[in-house]
């Protein structure tokens, strides 16, 4: 595999799976393979799970300003981590839309919250709609966010387009619009699904894939199975040698079938 192209076929790599496949692991091994190409990476957390910091031996939860978990090496590659939670979103936004006063309320208040979740899907897409600003910014040359389970991030990456149909005009419209056009564009947004060598778990990836091409229309990146199982030993045996060994006899049919 050709490392830099892969990490750089797009801006933003979303890492999706089913829980206990590893997902978290194989987001920040993307990340490390792509700072060790010279790449500078954000990897964003958005469950506040220890796991993905302690990937990098940092002790501590992310939190949402971005702390360095790689340093620079002499390729100038870097990995910094950063967590994105709606709350801190919605707050950031209004700030940035002259509203400072009001989200310092909103915050005093308790109201944050409710606020939130008055709309289905706003959370979301407050998530996604900051992912699409750090891609926008050029800040880094990657992002790559470690997605919640595959269940629930079916819901993530198509709230947007349920917003969009519902939402007739206005800022809230405004947001969707641009986070659909961010999940459209395989030049700036890709899925890696995340599966291990297991029949339910290929069979979800497989329904997974389909649904995200056809109802949220992202693009997938390879899919990465994350584990090998290994082949029981002696089938490389010819059959008629190991009947004889055993002392059994195998009809014809029987030793072709094997």
């Amino acid at each position: 595999m050709d490392v830099a192209e892969f990490v750089g076929q797009s801006r933003v790599l979303v890492v999706a799976g089913k829980g206990g496949v590893g997902k978290t692991t194989v987001a920040a091994t993307l990340a490390r393979l792509a700072a060790e190409t010279g790449a500078r990476v954000v990897l964003v957390d958005l469950e506040g799970r220890p796991g993905l910091p302690r990937c990098f031996g940092h002790p501590d939860p992310l939190g949402y300003e971005p702390v360095p978990l790689l340093a620079a090496g002499p390729g100038g590659g870097e990995v910094l981590g950063r967590r994105i939670t709606p709350d801190e979103a919605l707050v950031e936004y209004l700030v940035e839309h002259g509203l400072k006063r009001v989200s310092r309320r909103l915050v005093s208040s308790g109201a944050l919250e409710i606020v939130a979740t008055a709309i289905p899907g706003i959370r979301d897409v407050l998530v996604l709609g900051k992912v699409k600003q750090l891609e926008r910014q050029g800040l880094a040359d990657l992002l790559v966010v470690d997605a919640p389970a595959t269940g629930h991030a079916m819901t993530f990456l198509s709230s947007a387009e349920g917003l969009l149909d519902a939402a007739r005009g206005g800022p809230v419209r405004t947001q969707a619009a641009e986070v659909v056009e961010l999940l459209s564009d395989p030049r700036r947004c890709q899925v890696v699904l995340v599966t291990v060598p297991e029949e339910m778990p290929v069979n979800e990836v497989v329904e997974a894939a389909y649904a995200l091409e056809d109802r949220v229309g992202v693009a997938l990146a390879p899919v990465v199975v994350n584990g090998c199982v290994q082949a029981p030993p002696g089938l490389a045996v010819d059959p008629a040698e190991a009947a004889a060994a055993a002392g059994r006899s195998l009809s014809a049919a029987q030793l072709e079938a094997l």
